[in-house]
């Protein structure tokens, strides 16, 4: 897929100079955007309600509907042929789901579309688009008005992952996120497969921050009881085939080992030099988290530094923590990084060390679970997970659905034992190294300058370490990605190029889990050390929607105690530290995804 770049569309002929055949494409496009709409008995009655019900929606489920050149542009005709200069902020909050959305270049382009002399374009041609990209687009007649709730609507605090994310992904990754059946479940199966599969890529490694670094993650997925989490359970099977070989190798191993050492105990008497025979290595892809420190420690070494840690409780590894048999959670954090990690054996009285530990772990819990691990917002535990927190939604699903006959857990083995073979390929290759493209790391320091200047103004320094490990996260992903694709091509080489695709499903999912991690990071214990007035500020943000006015965020102050005047100050400084966008009269836009790209 083309990546889609605004400033394309800037540099183009204006659409004055439109030739009569692009016109007469774009009405016969227009004709039947009308057709589609008019099939569904869908009128327009109060076109201006009905489009800010439309944007909320968008940005409800966080989809980017300008995922193309031309999308981008007829949505802003269609903005200007309706609302003329009133439609400039639903064009920001429209385009602002693309991972090159910034204010300048926006308003340019909506410049260009006000000043054209007709496009040919009509408003249904966004409802039309929007209907396209799976918005509900039905407006109930005869609604109450309710515009007086819609200027103080809180923007969702754990969104889900961008649509258009699951349309570039890798064959094999499609397969496994088709198997959802909500939006949720598709965001928990992705995370649970890229987090599950972070742990059994040989040979791939990178160079992050002129360090070699592997893709190996660290994934805790949060609910409260019944709310779906169970779905990430599947993702273990996805290793499983790779867990059970090395099993089997372990029972041939030790039924050697045992031949060997009855000979030994047999000759020994006769024999003075003869040598005991040394245990042989027990080798287990996934490593219990209720063991002690040593225990983990010595399954990781016997595996070459490789290990899984797959949970679905926390508490069972909050609680080993705890323990004084149990306490490895300085080792856990350093295998984040692949740092060595000593240990004391005391079978043979000696001293070890793990070079280069390669952990990926993975965790469900309710929200308690989170702190029962994490005791407070400076433990270096914290932002070394990925968090997604998953809505309990009131819905009752088909507990019959055809979509697997024999139960998801056969589909999972079948797809476990397809990727099996790909292991076993990358297994006895050559190294790999993956890297960004030059232009993939210019783009990737722009964005994560402007997420940790965004959340230090925020949040201060104590989330710094979040944003700075989820820019490593991101690598991370991104290189997941694309060695999967190695799988449809069947080449392998080295250095082995970040796929543009890849590269942009990476950043988006970043972009929603910061959000998560900041809602979570700010009900750890020890946020109440941060002043009382920073953290009412980083509230007051939290709850200003997408856009809005004066007396919108006002009300949006009373409601948190905040008096008139220091809510004022507020919006001032998010105005410079560019956290907020002001438009003419008072109108204001909350830039959210806007990474500052200059």
């Amino acid at each position: 897929m083309k990546k889609f770049n605004p400033l394309e569309w800037l540099n183009n002929t204006e659409p004055t100079e439109t030739t009569e055949t692009t016109e007469t494409n774009i009405k016969k496009e227009n004709t039947n955007s009308h057709k589609q709409t008019n099939t569904n008995n869908y009128e327009i009655k109060n076109t201006n309600q009905e489009i800010e019900e439309i944007v909320k929606r968008i940005e409800l489920q966080t989809i980017d509907i300008t995922s193309t050149y031309n999308n981008w542009r007829d949505i802003g005709f269609a903005l200007v042929s309706e609302l003329g200069e009133a439609g400039r902020s639903y064009f920001h909050r429209i385009s602002r789901f693309h991972s090159d959305y910034n204010v300048e270049s926006c308003d340019k382009q909506y410049n260009n579309c006000l000043n054209s002399k007709g496009s040919g374009i009509a408003i249904k041609t966004f409802f039309h688009l929007a209907k396209e990209h799976n918005i509900n687009i039905s407006i109930p007649k005869n609604r109450p008005n309710r515009e007086s709730t819609t200027t103080t609507s809180i923007v969702s605090k754990y969104p889900n992952f961008p649509k258009s994310i699951y349309t570039q992904l890798p064959e094999f990754l499609n397969n496994i996120c088709s198997l959802a059946d909500s939006q949720h479940d598709k965001d928990i199966l992705l995370l649970g497969s890229i987090a599950t599969l972070s742990g059994t890529l040989p040979k791939i490694y990178g160079i992050y921050d002129r360090k070699v670094v592997f893709p190996n993650l660290f994934l805790f997925l949060t609910a409260k009881a019944s709310a779906g989490k169970g779905m990430l359970n599947h993702c273990r099977h996805l290793a499983k085939p790779i867990h059970d070989d090395l099993r089997k190798d372990n029972k041939s191993l030790q039924q050697q080992y045992q031949r060997d050492l009855n000979v030994y105990n047999a000759e020994k008497r006769k024999n003075p030099d003869a040598k005991k025979p040394t245990p042989p290595p027990v080798k287990l892809l996934f490593i219990p988290a209720n063991s002690s420190a040593t225990g983990v420690f010595q399954l990781l070494s016997d595996n070459n530094g490789k290990g899984i840690m797959f949970e679905t409780e926390g508490d069972t590894l909050s609680n080993t923590f705890k323990s004084d048999y149990g306490n490895y959670s300085d080792g856990f954090r350093k295998a984040f990084h692949h740092e060595s990690i000593s240990y004391y054996r005391r079978t043979d009285r000696e001293h070890a060390e793990i070079d280069l530990p390669r952990l990926s772990a993975i965790l469900t819990g309710t929200p308690n679970q989170i702190t029962n691990l994490i005791p407070d917002a400076e433990n270096g535990l914290f932002s070394r997970f990925m968090f997604y927190y998953v809505d309990i939604k009131n819905t009752w699903k088909n507990v019959f659905d055809k979509k697997a006959e024999n139960g998801l857990d056969e589909v999972f083995e079948n797809l476990g034992r397809e990727f099996l073979n790909f292991y076993k390929v990358l297994k006895t290759n050559l190294k790999i190294k993956f890297s960004l493209t030059k232009e993939q790391e210019t783009e990737f320091n722009v964005i994560f300058a402007a997420l940790q200047d965004k959340y230090f103004k925020l949040l201060g320094d104590e989330y710094i370490a979040t944003v700075r490990r989820l820019g490593l996260i991101t690598y991370r992903i991104a290189m997941i990605l694309t060695t999967l694709r190695i799988m449809e091509t069947g080449e392998i080489s080295s250095p082995l190029l970040c796929n543009d695709a890849d590269f942009n499903t990476a950043i988006q999912v970043t972009q929603t889990l910061v959000l998560h991690a900041q809602q979570i990071f700010t009900d750890l214990p020890g946020k109440a050390e941060l002043p009382k007035q920073f953290n009412k500020k980083q509230k007051f943000y939290n709850n200003l929607p997408a856009t809005f006015n004066r007396p919108s965020y006002i009300a949006i102050a009373e409601k948190l105690s905040i008096p008139t005047k220091t809510a004022e100050g507020y919006i001032t400084s998010f105005i410079k530290d560019r956290l907020l966008h002001r438009e003419k009269n008072s109108e204001y836009i909350k830039l959210l995804s806007q990474e500052n790209k200059e």
